[in-house]
C-alpha cells in the first residue's frame, strides 16, 4: 500500500517523485518509459538554470535525481503501462497491461500527451530535422530565417508570435477558412508585416536533403499546388492526452484533458490529482509541468495528514 502513486515519468512525474520521497510519503513512480516528450528534443534552451541542454541529457538528469531518492520512501517501476484505475473504500487499485496491481491512498496523473503529427509525405523522415513540435525548445535555432507554422488555433498563433521576435518572417498555414484562435490574437499578428497567413491549405509533402527545405500544399479552393521554401516547420495542430485509463473516473474537457483545480491540481475525484500536459492548464512546458507537480504533492501531503 502506497501513500502516493505517480503515473508518468516525464518532468512532472520526476518532480513529484522527488517531493513525495522528501516528505517521507511511501511513493511509487510508475511509467512505461522514462523521459516524456523532452527525450526527442535536440536542444532545449528554456530549462531554467541551464542555458542549453539536449533532451536526452535532461532526461538523464531527471532520472538521476529520482534515483537519488530511490529506497525506503520511493519505488521506481518502469516498463508498466497502466490500463485501469478503480476505487473502493477510498483506496485506489491500479492495474497494468502485464496484470500487475498496485494500491494507493492517492494518485497523481502525470502521463503527459503526444503531439498530433503532421500527415504529409516525408513528414516522418524530417521530424526533428526541420520539422519540430516545440517552438520554445527549437525556435532560437531559426533566428533570421523564414519559417512556417502549421495550425490555426491559439497554440499556432502563440508559436508564430514567439517566432516573430527573432525570425525573418513567419507564414502560418491553416487547413480551413476560419481560424480557431482568439480574434484579438489573430488581428495583432495579421498587422505584423513579417507575418503571413494562408488558409484552406492541404499540406501534401515536405522535401529536403539531410534537413527539410520546402513544403508543398494544395489550395482547397482553386486546386493549385504551391511550394514554399523553408528550413523550419513548426507544427501546432493539437495534442492527444495520454489519459485513456482515467477518463471514466475524472472529469475531462472538450479537448480530452483532465480538468484540475489550478490552485491545487486536484481532479473531480477526491484522492486523484493531475499535472502537466495531460491537464487543462493553459500552457504546456516542462517548467510549468514541474511546478504544477510540486504544487500537487504539497496538497497531497496536507490531504494525507488530514485523513490519517
Amino acid at each position: 500500500m502506497y501513500d502516493l502513486i505517480i503515473l508518468g515519468g516525464g518532468p512532472a512525474g520526476s518532480a513529484a517523485a522527488i517531493y513525495g520521497a522528501r516528505k517521507h510519503l511511501k511513493t511509487a513512480l510508475i511509467t512505461s518509459e522514462f523521459g516524456g516528450q523532452s527525450m526527442v528534443s535536440e536542444v532545449i534552451y528554456n530549462w531554467i538554470g541551464t542555458p542549453e541542454i539536449s533532451g536526452m541529457e535532461l532526461v538523464s538528469s531527471l532520472k538521476k535525481h529520482v534515483l537519488y531518492y530511490k529506497g525506503e520512501h520511493l519505488d521506481l517501476i518502469e516498463g508498466e503501462r497502466i490500463i485501469s484505475i478503480t476505487k473502493n473504500d477510498n483506496i485506489f487499485t491500479i492495474k497494468s497491461e502485464t496484470g500487475k496491481e498496485f494500491t494507493s491512498k492517492t494518485i497523481l496523473v502525470a502521463t503527459g500527451s503526444g503531439r498530433r503529427k503532421l500527415e504529409a509525405i516525408n513528414a516522418d523522415k524530417y521530424e526533428h530535422k526541420g520539422i519540430t513540435y516545440c517552438a520554445s525548445c527549437d525556435g532560437p535555432l531559426y533566428g533570421d530565417q523564414d519559417v512556417l507554422v502549421i495550425g490555426g488555433g491559439n497554440a499556432a498563433f502563440e508559436t508564430a508570435a514567439q517566432l516573430l521576435a527573432y525570425c525573418k518572417s513567419v507564414t502560418l498555414i491553416h487547413r480551413s477558412e476560419k481560424f480557431r484562435a482568439d480574434e484579438i490574437t489573430i488581428k495583432k499578428l495579421l498587422e505584423n508585416p513579417k507575418f503571413k497567413a494562408i488558409k484552406n491549405a492541404e499540406i501534401l509533402k515536405v522535401d529536403g536533403d539531410q534537413f527539410v527545405n520546402s513544403l508543398t500544399y494544395k489550395d482547397k479552393i482553386t486546386g493549385e499546388e504551391h511550394t514554399l521554401e523553408s528550413n523550419g516547420i513548426f507544427v501546432e495542430i493539437g495534442q492527444t492526452p495520454n489519459i485513456e485509463f482515467v477518463k471514466d473516473i475524472v472529469s475531462i474537457d472538450e479537448n480530452n484533458k483532465v480538468i484540475v483545480d489550478p490552485t491545487t491540481q486536484a481532479t473531480s475525484n477526491e484522492g486523484i490529482w493531475a499535472a502537466g500536459d495531460c491537464t487543462n492548464c493553459k500552457y504546456h512546458q516542462n517548467n510549468i509541468a514541474v511546478g504544477d507537480a510540486v504544487k500537487a504533492v504539497e496538497d497531497i501531503y496536507i490531504w494525507i495528514q488530514k485523513n490519517k
